[in-house]
């Protein structure tokens, strides 16, 4: 098998499995005890969280280790929204986010918050000038995405930042960097946000491990309470192994990012012109997209029958985010781009990883003619 879905789980670095298996024979206390084996496993949280402060310029304290980017997730928006509903109760996302993004607006909505839901164009990208246009005096969060999860379509981050500072300097910018970071430069200065997610299990990093910045003079009502743990912002004792070998992605994908993309890039292209040429197939997915995801749509098929006919030829691939994949209503953001149903019912996205090679591409592209030739003519004995 080929393994074609790298944006919704990569495969881990050996260092990484290694790292976890050795904290976790070695240094099994509880960070918090007192004694020396709970302080050496706390001072080797404090070099995790010095190793991701590295990577992504900021400062050490400003990283908060969660269970994962939907927790991150949910603490940033709800956080942001309890810890300031004193200056109002209006938050602004995009029709494209995540669902651990929407669907935590989606909650704030039920509980009295009032939410804009700004829409993309037609090839997926957010205008700064609309994100600008839906804030208010009272809006105290924007939450918009670096690359969506499903197409691979960038935002223009530096151009919404600069539009939310200029329309409300108060109002807070989250951005859902889970799938831009290890292929994107990550530039949370310029983009002025105060709140950004990561999740290490896409950059080769251990599951049940997340991360979030939270810039200094940013505060957050915390979801979890109980124990000091994270500053007062997550109680709960820490994962040790899992936070040393979240660093270590994080170190690692940062160093690897340049070399990654320039391999990443003639693939994706590759891709996008041969499923370009197949007139049954539909690109959701452009060339100035991220360079590890290539979407597109069967029109009049289901992407599910796509992809178990591809696995049945050996390629691995998904229908959209995993956190959706199983849901059986067309995609939400296709259709948030304008696409009808058949084309968001149809979706098949590619994500591509630092294993594969050109011979892979050959192979998925000899899988993808197979797979659509046979489908055509179980269509054409239906009917």
């Amino acid at each position: 098998m080929l393994y074609w879905d790298y944006a919704a789980a990569a495969p881990p670095y050996d260092e990484v499995v290694q790292t976890v298996e050795q904290i976790m024979r070695l240094h099994y206390a509880n960070p918090s005890s007192l004694h020396r084996a709970g302080m050496e496993a706390e001072r080797l949280i404090t070099r995790a969280r010095e190793v991701c402060a590295a990577a992504l310029a900021v400062q050490p304290h400003e990283i908060l280790f969660t269970s994962g980017a939907t927790e991150s997730n949910n603490l940033a928006i709800k956080g942001a929204a309890l810890q300031y509903q004193g200056r109002g109760r209006h938050i602004v996302t995009t029709q494209l986010e995540h669902p651990s993004v929407y669907e935590s607006c989606r909650q704030l909505q039920e509980l009295g918050w009032e939410v804009s839901f700004v829409a993309p164009t037609g090839t997926g990208i957010v205008d700064p000038a609309d994100i600008a246009a839906a804030i208010r005096p009272d809006t105290v969060l924007v939450s918009v995405m670096h690359v969506n999860n499903e197409i691979g379509t960038v935002q223009p981050l530096r151009e919404i930042g600069q539009g939310i500072k200029a329309v409300n300097r108060r109002t807070l910018f989250h951005v859902d960097g889970v799938q831009g970071y290890g292929k994107l430069e990550t530039r949370l200065k310029e983009w002025q946000a105060e709140l950004y997610s990561l999740s290490p299990h896409k950059i080769r990093g251990p599951r049940g491990t997340g991360i979030l910045v939270v810039r200094e003079g940013t505060a957050l009502f915390p979801l979890l309470t109980g124990g000091s743990h994270e500053n007062g912002n997550r109680a709960g004792t820490e994962n040790v192994a899992g936070i040393v070998a979240s660093a270590k992605a994080v170190r690692m994908s940062g160093e690897q990012r340049e070399e990654l993309v320039r391999r990443l890039i003639p693939l994706r292209n590759r891709l996008l012109h041969f499923i370009a040429a197949m007139p049954e197939l539909v690109l959701n997915s452009g060339e100035d997209g991220a360079p590890h995801i290539v979407h597109f749509s069967y029109l009049g098929m289901k992407g599910e029958v796509l992809a178990r006919k591809l696995e049945e030829l050996g390629m691995t691939v998904s229908t959209r985010s995993a956190c959706s994949s199983r849901l059986a209503e067309p995609s939400r953001i296709l259709l948030s781009m304008g696409r009808d149903v058949p084309a968001a019912l149809g979706g098949i996205r590619i994500s591509l990883g630092d294993i594969h090679t050109d011979a892979d591409v050959a192979l998925l592209e000899q899988a993808l003619l197979t797979a659509v030739q046979s489908l055509k003519k179980a269509e054409g004995g239906m009917k």
